[in-house]
């Protein structure tokens, strides 16, 4: 069966793409969030502390993008908008161990699977240069409508980290701080449009024969909020060329060892009481 689906969904999509020109254009705008489950010792982190803390992530974690993109080539790039305000005071410090910010840009090439990842990561911008990660996707009968478009579901398993029951830790031991994460499989769900004949979506999420216009991939949703296609200005799409060059290997590696550094630093030393909580973000 998932075969019949596959086969006409792909058939789908070639019949439509004869009615796009060459070259065809458009800008997607998606919103992300992400739920947060944080358990905290209250005879550590008071009520107010709490509700902060919160409140920053929550922000933190719901931005707006935009994808511009043609039938090969895109850059999906955050919105501008107001820092959020640090969380921090007396005895208490936030860490937020992980990349992103106003100035990244990712841009795919599907044609030729690679991307170039522009990421401000600690106040040193990186440019990562690498092969798009194939991705095993399982098409699904499922269907539904996402605003004019036609969707259709997909999904596929990856094993992601757990550092434990929501994530995030709240510790001044260092050997819970330092505990190694476990191992789980995960399913990410997609929705994609075979109307918009192009293999790719939000992020690093592509491989589908239709623009993903959703994605539920754990805690983190992405849905796609407006759609215009072949807009009157043509859209420009280059590559980032800002940053030190590395792979996705060795910029995983550079973020690992700068998060053991600030948790290190921001650890209470002997005879000095404190708190702090580690936020790892990714997967």
């Amino acid at each position: 069966m998932a075969t019949v689906i596959r086969t006409l969904t792909i058939f789908l999509v070639l019949a439509v793409s004869k009615g796009f020109a060459q070259d065809f254009q458009g800008v997607a705008t998606y919103r992300t969030q992400r739920s947060i489950n944080i358990k905290m010792d209250s005879t550590k982190v008071n009520s107010d502390m709490q509700a902060q803390i919160l409140a920053q992530m929550k922000k933190q974690f719901q931005k707006t993008f935009k994808l511009t993109f043609n039938k090969s080539e895109s850059i999906y790039k955050e919105e501008e908008s107001l820092d959020t305000p640090q969380v921090g005071g007396g005895n208490f410090q936030m860490v937020m161990v992980g990349s992103g910010g106003g100035n990244d840009v990712l841009y795919k090439n599907t044609k030729d699977q690679t991307f170039t990842n522009q990421q401000d990561a600690m106040g040193k911008i990186f440019l990562i240069k690498d092969d798009i990660e194939k991705i095993d996707w399982k098409l699904e009968a499922d269907t539904k409508y996402i605003g004019e478009y036609q969707c259709y579901k997909a999904t596929y398993t990856k094993q992601v980290e757990v550092f434990n029951d929501s994530g995030f830790s709240s510790s001044n031991d260092k050997k819970e701080v330092d505990k190694e994460p476990e191992m789980q499989d995960h399913i990410i769900t997609a929705w994609y449009a075979p109307q918009i004949p192009i293999n790719n979506g939000p992020a690093k999420y592509q491989g589908l024969p239709g623009l993903i216009l959703e994605v539920h991939d754990g805690k983190l949703t992405i849905m796609c909020s407006q759609i215009v296609l072949n807009p009157e200005e043509k859209v420009k799409i280059e590559a980032p060329t800002k940053g030190k060059e590395v792979n996705q290997q060795k910029f995983d590696e550079i973020m690992d060892k700068k998060a053991k550094e600030m948790m290190e630093r921001y650890a209470p030393k002997n005879g000095r009481k404190g708190e702090s909580i580690e936020i790892r973000i990714g997967g």
